[in-house]
């Protein structure tokens, strides 16, 4: 079966253009030619369709999608029948969460806060459907001109009742470290907190301009999520009300039993800031002494070692296995859609 391309009709789908592309899959819009609808497709590449992993991981994205039912969440379309693999989504008309902090960071933090609550709705919904997200990034998260968030790109996300992964829209990249709990650096499955975390990453960023590690070396940025702490907000942003550098903090806590519990927690804190307690959590990222940081990291960078040799092992064989596609320029949902 050849590749289809805007203007070609899939099943009930007439492509209209392409909205993204990735190593494996393209999103094109698309017009419903029963309801009238438009919507959005992914559509893996053919040479990838005979892949059984493969096709094992993109059937079970479209099941998490189906089961998942929340004004937060893209909601994905049943098609009457398909002739081959695909997924079919609602279109959202909105920019990405990059876009909006790339021309408005630092928000107000009302806005910031209500971006954050929303995505804290839709966190509380889909954990409580045994569905972490795993790659929660601004990329991965879109708003609609009336300020609705949705969430998408469920490629990576941990579904409990299949108790497996799952994996698609993979290039030679895997997901943004910079939003990666350090569970996931080190190599771990990571829970719900998870979410939790890359959830504080992003509320930082939108409050301060700035990350949690700000540094362009990655390796750098890796290890200091592993064994060191993130820089208070108000070394960004000094009049920020210390309340909402707690949660911040709160949420992006190293250790994963120090994070918020659930994301309900976070949203209670989110809703209702005046109310949050401020424990001293900033006063405690200050530096100790010269020789304990040395000692800190000396062991962060070994326990990293090991986790990097085993993640790039893993990295190699995900490349010879799916090499990325020659690079394509290409439009979103007037921001960016991965």
């Amino acid at each position: 079966m050849p590749e289809v391309g805007v203007g070609e009709t899939l099943d009930q789908f007439k492509l209209t253009e392409v909205i993204a592309r990735s190593g494996m899959a393209s999103i094109f819009k698309a017009a419903d030619l029963i309801s009238g609808q438009t919507v959005a497709i992914k559509i893996p590449y053919m040479q990838f369709e005979s892949d059984v992993i493969f096709y094992g991981r993109f059937q079970r994205e479209e099941e998490v999608l189906r089961r998942l039912d929340h004004p937060n969440i893209i909601k994905a379309v049943t098609p009457r029948k398909k002739s081959r693999m695909y997924i079919a989504m609602e279109f959202i008309d909105g920019v990405s969460l990059r876009e909006i902090v790339r021309t408005e960071a630092p928000m107000k933090p009302e806005r910031a806060l209500e971006l954050a609550s929303q995505i804290g709705e839709a966190l509380v919904y889909m954990h409580g459907q045994g569905v972490v997200h795993r790659d929660l990034k601004p990329e991965n998260i879109l708003v609609t001109a009336a300020g609705v968030v949705k969430i998408m790109d469920f490629g990576i996300a941990l579904d409990e009742q299949a108790r497996r992964l799952t994996w698609s829209g993979l290039s030679s990249t895997i997901g943004t470290p910079d939003y990666m709990a350090p569970e996931q650096v080190s190599g771990r499955r990571g829970d719900a907190r998870t979410d939790i975390y890359s959830l504080g990453v992003m509320l930082y960023e939108m409050l301060t301009a700035s990350l949690p590690y700000p540094t362009s070396n990655v390796y750098n940025m890796m290890r200091a999520k592993t064994s060191e702490d993130p820089q208070p907000l108000t070394r960004h942003r000094p009049d920020l009300d210390p309340r909402l550098e707690e949660i911040v903090l709160h949420a992006i806590e190293r250790q994963m039993k120090n994070r918020y519990a659930s994301a309900a927690q976070m949203l209670e804190d989110l809703r209702e800031p005046s109310r949050v307690k401020v424990s001293g959590r900033a006063r405690h990222l200050h530096p100790r002494s010269l020789r304990a940081q040395k000692i800190r990291r000396a062991v962060g960078i070994g326990a990293f070692f090991v986790s990097l040799i085993g993640f790039l092992v893993f990295l190699i064989w995900l490349a010879n296995r799916y090499p990325a596609a020659p690079a394509q320029p290409h439009r979103s949902y007037r921001g960016e859609v991965r």
